[in-house]
């Protein structure tokens, strides 16, 4: 997996799992109130899709994700010097949009497994997937614009426009799994705008909630934006040689899924006899009646070209580049330092996670 040596040596001494927990432990009650608003059952599936309850209804302590998004959309209210709980209301919006978008990409995409358990369609149907996560999109708009505030409204108007950008993400990564080839920027185009912009929308969300002023706003959000872009490329990488135990996903599930993903294109682009040969046996995949009925050898040997090609390289160097031009970002606003060390911290986790 991609490393990167810590940004600064403030940077190296935070503890980015206390960071994480002070955002998961902030948000979580706040979270909370807002599913038991949802009608029944839509409040118990999302209870179960968050890891609360298990498939009987019984109370869990599932696996909740990294919580990223929470810990940057509060630590981004400290910019401005405002409280960390500032943040909360736009970390739990932000919160809501992820979800939201995983109940319907687990059903587009067909996963069976989320966080080491089977998803919500997979449990409660793909109609109670649709519909708690419409919900879900409903009830993060309501969570901003109910504070009635000049920042809510434009809080509001940042995640509608991420949430947007993400559901393009989407449709484009979809409509690659049908193409033969797809070029690296047009990926990085689709990863940026389904990781990305929320990304880039939880890093200021909570600076415009205490009254940032749009340039300190759109600074994070490009910190944020490339944040996304790192974030996703290591995603990639574990997507194809992740290990089933850490992601709680198939081995080479990305390639299951015939995703074009950044190894593959990188790969495909690179030229030479692995490229090549790569090329040639995934347009035969998509013409193939069995592909369902691939083994493991078969996924291990395209992983092992895309590897050969440059594919798994490249891409671990691309969240390296990404990750630069997310904390040269912040080098353009004023902050304390203590939060800038942070910010560096919570980029330095992204390229350096497992899972």
């Amino acid at each position: 997996m991609p490393t990167v040596p810590p940004a600064s040596t403030a940077a190296d001494a935070v503890d980015v799992t206390a960071l994480l927990e002070r955002g998961r432990t902030l948000a979580t009650p706040v979270l909370r109130a807002a599913i038991d608003r949802l009608a029944p059952p839509m409040d118990t599936v999302s209870a179960y899709h968050f890891g609360w309850i298990d498939a009987d209804g019984n109370p869990a302590h599932g696996d909740g994700g990294k919580a990223v998004r929470p810990a940057l959309a509060v630590l981004s209210a400290e910019v401005t010097g405002a409280a960390p709980e500032i943040g909360i209301p736009g970390a739990v919006a932000v919160e809501l949009v992820h979800n939201f978008s995983l109940l319907h990409d687990d059903l587009m995409d067909g996963d069976e497994q989320r966080r080491h358990r089977d998803t919500v369609w997979k449990v409660h149907g793909p109609a109670q997937a649709i519909l708690v996560g419409d919900a879900l999109f409903a009830l993060a708009n309501e969570m901003l614009l109910e504070l009635g505030t000049a920042e809510a409204g434009r809080a509001a108007r940042r995640l509608t426009s991420a949430t947007r950008a993400l559901i393009d993400g989407q449709a484009q990564d979809i409509s690659y799994e049908h193409r033969d080839r797809v070029s690296v920027e047009e990926c990085q185009e689709m990863e940026g705008n389904k990781t990305g912009a929320l990304l880039a929308c939880a890093s200021s969300v909570g600076a415009v909630l205490g009254g940032a002023d749009d340039y300190t706003a759109d600074t994070l959000e490009k910190y944020g934006h490339h944040l996304g872009l790192a974030f996703q490329a290591v995603d990639d990488l574990l997507g194809i040689w992740g290990d089933p135990v850490s992601t709680g996903k198939q081995a080479w599930s990305d390639l299951r899924q015939r995703k074009k993903s950044l190894p593959v294109v990188a790969a495909l682009a690179a030229g030479g006899p692995a490229s090549e040969q790569l090329g040639e046996i995934l347009a035969a995949d998509a013409k193939s009646s069995d592909f369902e009925n691939f083994s493991e050898e078969e996924f291990a040997a395209r992983a092992s070209l895309i590897e050969a090609a440059g594919g798994r390289e490249w891409t671990a160097e691309e969240a390296r580049r990404q990750h630069t031009i997310a904390i040269g970002a912040l080098d353009a606003i004023d902050m304390p330092d203590r939060v800038r060390a942070q910010f560096a911290a919570l980029a330095d986790f992204v390229v350096v996670r497992k899972r």
